[in-house]
């Protein structure tokens, strides 16, 4: 197994990071772009390997889908193979075959396609064989597991003949990943509506169209991390939007409060160092991605503060919950589960020379812990791990000056 030293580095130049292409809208755009037999002029599709994969599949079409370890990957596959009425099997990782895919068979199969389990009920790898006739066009969906289930279903409904009508139940989680897909939809000529809980497509056919994929604010977070982090420092995210369809964006917001100055000009946006202000709490029910990048700046910068919305972190890459609480304790901080889905964080107060980071085959583990070379020397187990989703982070980290060298 690699492992890769961060040097001890507090304060940062001016430097400008080109930021890699957003998956999740790259990955969406594909589907579509594959539901209108690629009439689309596409540019500027994500470096992840999550999009590498899903571009293979696509072009190539072999008749075993492997996602490998890509959630959206195999969440849009298994509703793109049904509405194509193709036979398909898909399949992924072992970790992979543990991520539920239930909500979304079920959601398939209410309304006509024909899927089978190959082994666990309710998990991958699953034998796709088509949707024949619709059956339903009225179903209804949790909201409260992942937004992918449903941006899925979303993404194939105008082009199932009687069009859907999908009623969302329970809390609602990553709303803002299904207004991304409804928008993207939009650009493509798809109209929709979406009252109270009820979303509804009628059956239409996608338009051709122009669309660039817009830099990742998943990616752009752990950058905002360093800045808060650091001493002093100022860095430039290029390729950001202020009014961005990602709901990651949101991190502008939370690093306001963590001592982070946002300016967007020249295409992008400058980051700076400024007081941090607090706050006693973050909600990260619409931005799940985010919460292990505020958790380890929060434990570093001494800001005790409430975590909620991490439901969903338990069925991802690995359970989030878990990783952060095992990470965080190797520089004396916690995450506590002070009630029912409520967390704390609890910074530390004494910082070891130097400590190692576990990643558990989670791009977000590696990365998120980056900041931590501004107290301490970080060794970061199995790098290579970004790559799913930001292939270029260790390279974009030599450009601000840190050293790097493999163990």
């Amino acid at each position: 197994m690699d492992i890769i030293e961060l040097s001890q580095k507090s304060n940062f130049n001016y430097t400008e990071i080109p930021l890699p292409s957003s998956k999740s809208e790259s990955n969406r755009v594909l589907i579509i772009d594959a539901l209108t037999k690629s009439q689309n002029k596409i540019s500027n599709l994500a470096e992840a390997r999550d999009t590498q994969t899903m571009i293979d599949i696509l072009q190539t079409n072999p008749p075993i889908y492997d996602v490998l370890d890509a959630g959206t990957t195999m969440r849009f596959l298994t509703a793109y193979a049904a509405i194509t009425n193709q036979h398909k099997v898909l399949t992924g990782t072992p970790r992979m075959c543990q991520r539920p895919i239930g909500i979304l068979v079920e959601a398939l199969r209410s309304v006509g396609a024909e899927i089978h389990y190959m082994n666990e009920e309710g998990f991958p790898p699953l034998a796709v064989h088509g949707l024949k006739q619709q059956t339903a066009h009225q179903i209804k969906m949790r909201g409260d597991v992942s937004s992918q289930y449903i941006s899925a279903m979303l993404m194939i409904a105008p082009l199932i003949p009687k069009g859907l009508e999908i009623e969302l139940e329970g809390k609602i989680g990553s709303r803002t990943y299904i207004e991304m897909t409804l928008e993207l939809m939009k650009h493509f000529g798809i109209q929709y509506s979406w009252e109270d809980r009820k979303i509804r497509v009628p059956h239409q056919d996608y338009q051709p169209a122009t669309f660039s994929v817009e830099s990742d604010w998943s990616g752009a977070s752990y950058w905002f991390s360093l800045v808060a982090c650091a001493d002093s420092g100022s860095l430039f995210l290029k390729g950001l939007k202020e009014n961005s369809l990602q709901g990651d964006a949101k991190i502008v917001e939370i690093m306001d409060h963590l001592g982070v100055k946002s300016t967007f000009k020249n295409g992008g946006v400058l980051l700076e160092k400024q007081a941090v202000k607090g706050l006693d709490s973050f909600d990260f029910t619409h931005c799940p991605d985010l919460a292990q990048t505020v958790a380890v700046t929060c434990a570093i910068i001494g800001q005790n503060s409430k975590f909620t919305g991490l439901e969903s972190l338990r069925i991802k890459e690995t359970d989030r919950i878990y990783a952060l609480q095992q990470e965080l304790g190797k520089f004396n901080a916690k995450l506590e589960e002070v009630e029912p889905e409520v967390f704390q964080v609890i910074p530390s107060v004494t910082m070891p020379h130097k400590v190692q980071i576990h990643t558990y085959d989670d791009h977000r583990m590696a990365m998120a812990f980056m900041p931590l070379l501004t107290k301490t020397k970080v060794l970061v187990e199995d790098p290579d791990v970004v790559n799913k989703s930001y292939p270029s982070f260790w390279k974009h980290c030599k450009l601000t000056g840190i050293q790097i060298q493999y163990l």
